[in-house]
């Protein structure tokens, strides 16, 4: 299952790249920051250095993302929705 996520999260960064800033790359570097800093918690806690936690972080933020810009353009829709109502 990760792996179909992680090829969904490459392409949603990939259509994204061009695009200027947007909530998928923001998604992607909060993602791992967040996973770096519990990555690097297990090793303080004498565990080894997790790397697919970081990359399912990365995944999970990039989604979240795309989420996001999802959620932005329905509300620009309903807005201009209600323009045309005259509401």
């Amino acid at each position: 299952m990760w792996q179909i996520l992680w090829y969904i999260a490459v392409v949603l960064a990939i259509i994204y790249f061009f695009k200027g800033r947007n909530a998928v790359w923001g998604g992607l570097t909060i993602g791992a920051i967040v996973g770096l800093i519990i990555a690097v918690t297990f090793v303080f806690r004498g565990q080894s250095f997790h790397w697919h936690i970081i990359l399912r972080s990365i995944v999970v933020g990039t989604i979240a993302g795309f989420v996001a810009e999802l959620l932005g353009k329905v509300s620009d829709l309903i807005k201009r929705g209600e323009r045309r109502k005259g509401y």
